[in-house]
């Protein structure tokens, strides 16, 4: 039996299971669903998807393998703990996260910050990378949910090297780019002026690209919107930026300008020994139940899954 891609949906009361079964439904990937069996299942029966209750990743069955660990945790993070298990010990692929609602986990005990950080601590990778890709667009963020005002004393050059390598090494071995070239933003607008606009790019930027070059083909410090330039124009691989909105505003606004479902930004994590991509969206509490969530993000996230797995 071929491995199978493992997905879980996140939270029950969310999109995530509907839009996982729709893209299941949707597409002819080998895939189990780890989470709420109930949540899973109704959706299952609503889309006309065939599925079957399983304890294991390796259990056969006709249809989807639906499976819902046991234990006292919350449904999401024992479906987590199992996917990872099942990751890492060889029985899956790779890895396809749903949204998960942070403010309904962390009443529950949940002390993460995000799917990011909790995998991290499952897998023992003490930073893992936040990175995302739409189309030909690739991101990686070297500081990722704080309050802007704080990015500036957070950010320092073992940093900026450490998502550099991550970055250049997940091309290589997950992307199978030999030789991949990497745009370092800058922090301040054009990329600092040579001081005039901020000290970080010179001070903490330049010496980490500096220092990178002799592992990867990297340029920079340089403004965002060169960076991008060169990424939509073919003539880099990803873009490292600095923080949250400097890579995911342009990433997103490119996403909605082409329309293609197929093209949906999709969550990687870089850094971790398994592969793991997940949608970009949340909850979405307020269409939850409705039966009218987009499935096309989910869709994307299984296909890059499926392609890193192919490697």
């Amino acid at each position: 039996m071929n491995r199978p891609l493992v997905v879980t949906p996140g939270d029950p009361h969310g999109i995530g299971p509907e839009v996982a079964v729709k893209a299941l439904r949707d597409e002819a990937f080998d895939a189990v669903l780890v989470g709420d069996r109930a949540a899973i299942a109704d959706w299952a029966d609503r889309a006309g998807l065939s599925w079957y209750e399983a304890k294991s990743v390796t259990e056969s069955g006709s249809g989807v393998a639906i499976i819902e660990p046991e234990g006292v945790e919350a449904v999401e993070v024992r479906a987590l703990r199992f996917a990872v298990e099942a990751c890492l010990d060889g029985s899956a692929r790779g890895l396809v996260t749903g949204p998960i609602h942070k403010a309904r986990l962390a009443a529950q005990g949940f002390r993460h910050p995000g799917h990011t950080e909790f995998l991290g601590e499952l897998c023992g990778v003490e930073r893992p990378v936040m990175a995302f890709v739409g189309g030909r667009v690739r991101v990686a963020l070297v500081t990722v949910h704080l309050p802007l005002s704080q990015v500036p004393r957070r950010l320092t050059s073992p940093l900026v090297r450490h998502t550099i390598e991550q970055a250049g090494r997940a091309c290589v071995d997950q992307l199978g780019i030999e030789k991949p070239r990497l745009a370092v933003c800058g922090l301040n607008p054009h990329a600092g002026d040579d001081g005039l606009l901020g000290h970080e790019d010179q001070a903490i930027i330049a010496p980490a690209v500096a220092e990178m070059r002799g592992a990867w083909d990297v340029f920079g410090p340089v403004s965002a919107e060169n960076a991008f330039r060169a990424a939509v124009l073919g003539n880099t691989d990803l873009v490292v930026a600095m923080y949250h909105d400097q890579g995911l505003a342009p990433l997103k606004a490119l996403e909605w300008a082409r329309r293609d479902p197929l093209e949906r930004a999709v969550n990687w994590t870089l850094g971790l020994p398994i592969v793991r991509t997940s949608v970009d969206h949340g909850t979405a509490d307020d269409i939850a139940g409705q039966g009218i969530a987009d499935a096309a993000s989910m869709r994307a996230a299984m296909r890059f899954a499926d392609r890193l797995t192919q490697v």
